[in-house]
């Protein structure tokens, strides 16, 4: 016979901010004072329907529950346990959420059925009723009133507590790296300025860690002028604290550990204020400089992966730059996927590294010469991701095999040019030249992605990065070090 618990109750929170933490499928031993310790099986992202969390309670007992569908229009979990310890026999509970219309607060729902054997059957009711939902309830509270708490210290900008949603202080001071002529990292200039209030929809940012990417090289040299309009701010991504927010904001809070990638540059400031929907919190274990030197490298593998090069087991995988930012990202999650992996560097102590990263081959090609050894380690490419350009073009269509895909990554030795189709033709190769920005349009395409990369870092199929530091005032001096080649893994500015 099933055993049916049902408990609701009223959290004092906006429904944004509960379903921000409900939905999150392995928050709970961040939340719940009978979770010890709790992961995502699989490296999978915890809002993906169908992943499983395994976990271990501090009574000793262990669980594993499946996630079985998510709705985050109608604020609705459901979850499954697949194995467990605690004799809870066909255990399905749901999750669904409700804003009250009398303030800003939300009604949650939370109810199960299960079977027990026989004579246990009080004991487990009472167990999940007390022990696991009115329990939950009460630790949530503390948790988010523990966020509140802490956003409410105060700062050098402010005099008052802050809440939930507080009026915005004038513009503030700043300061940032401004270009005001194309050319050289010489012409990187430090200054002050000031960040405007966030107006709705926006949020102001205490920019901890910023990310440093050989795509703001190409807009410092002047490759696209429509994207940076002079004088401009380089940048696409960061890390730091939410200072305030304007109303609309999804539930973000000041107060609150976050990291962006935004289409517009303007990274390389001290404080930002930009669109919230550019914005996602950081779990814990990832600090500002792991989340700038990590973001948008690791959602680019992702969908280079996933998305354009379907990597799976036995995809034969030239990597160009290997022991680089993406490229090792991409190298380490490939060999996890099963693939024979090739990588091109550019020195003997670049290949020691991209060999870490999981490449199966490694080819030193100073001068771009790689095709032969390519097809000699694994008969030819079926994808090719080339951040190279111009001086790898010949040799990238030596090295594919038949129906190759051709990523066009990056262009380090020059801007590609007019591509030929009919040299494509030849081997019905495909090509493409994606923009992260693309794969990440809407928020919630961010959530997803950045989940994957969290989980795939927290399970240890990413490197966890080691990034190089500099100073906001020397942003010249890293963009010379990537320039240079000589540079391994990730550049992070420290304002």
């Amino acid at each position: 016979m099933l055993q049916k618990v049902v408990r609701s109750t009223v959290i004092d929170a906006p429904i944004e901010r509960v379903w921000e933490v409900l939905r999150d499928f392995n928050s709970h031993d961040q939340w719940h004072d009978v979770v010890a310790a709790s992961r995502i099986e699989n490296g999978e992202a915890s809002s993906q329907v169908g992943c499983v969390r395994n976990f271990t309670l501090k009574d000793g007992n262990h669980i594993r529950e499946q996630l079985l569908t998510l709705s985050d229009t109608e604020y609705k979990s459901t979850y499954c346990i697949v194995e467990a310890t605690v004799p809870l026999q066909r255990y399905v509970a749901t999750v669904t959420l409700k804003p009250v219309t009398d303030g800003d607060r939300t009604f949650w729902h939370w109810e199960s059925t299960f079977a027990t054997p026989p004579g246990m059957e009080r004991e487990l009711r009472d167990m999940v009723a007390q022990g696991v939902y009115e329990a939950g309830f009460e630790n949530l509270r503390r948790h988010l009133d523990a966020g509140v708490a802490a956003r409410t210290r105060p700062t050098e900008h402010t005099t008052q507590p802050v809440g939930r949603v507080r009026e915005a202080t004038p513009a503030i001071p700043s300061r940032e790296v401004r270009l005001t002529r194309y050319g050289g990292a010489e012409e990187l200039e430090t200054v002050d300025a000031t960040a405007p209030a966030p107006q709705p929809g926006e949020v102001r940012i205490r920019q901890r860690a910023i990310g440093v990417n050989y795509f703001d090289i190409y807009l410092r040299r002047g490759w696209i002028p429509g994207l940076l309009p002079l004088p401009g701010v380089l940048g696409m991504e960061a890390a730091g604290t939410v200072i305030d927010v304007g109303e609309g904001t999804g539930g973000l809070l000041p107060g609150d550990r976050v990291a962006y990638l935004c289409p517009e540059p303007g990274a390389y400031r001290s404080v930002r204020t930009l669109p919230a929907r550019h914005v996602l919190r950081l779990p814990q274990g990832v600090d500002e400089e792991t989340a700038a030197a990590l973001l948008l490298k690791g959602l680019t593998a992702d969908y280079l992966l996933r998305d354009l090069g379907h990597v799976d087991k036995g995809t034969r995988l030239l990597v160009h730059a290997a022991a680089g930012g993406v490229g090792s990202l991409v190298c380490a999650w490939a060999r996890h996927l099963g693939a024979t992996v090739v990588g091109t560097v550019s020195s003997e102590a670049k290949a020691r590294i991209a060999r870490d990263r999981g490449c199966d081959h490694v080819i030193v090609a100073r001068d771009y010469r790689f095709a032969d050894a390519v097809r000699a380690h694994c008969g030819g490419a079926d994808v090719i991701v080339d951040g190279l350009g111009v001086a790898a073009v010949d040799e990238n269509l030596a090295a594919a095999d038949r129906r190759c895909h051709w990523i066009s990554l990056g262009q380090a030795s020059g801007p590609l040019p007019p591509l030929d189709a009919d040299r494509l033709v030849m081997k019905s190769m495909t090509f493409s030249r994606p923009v992260v920005f693309d794969f990440v349009a809407t928020p919630a395409e961010l959530q997803e992605r950045a989940g994957r990369v969290w989980a795939a870092l927290a399970a240890g199929v990413l490197p966890r990065p080691a990034p190089e530091l500099f100073a906001l005032a020397a942003a010249g001096q890293a963009h010379q070090r990537l320039e240079s080649r000589e540079s391994t893994g990730a550049l992070v500015l420290v304002a």
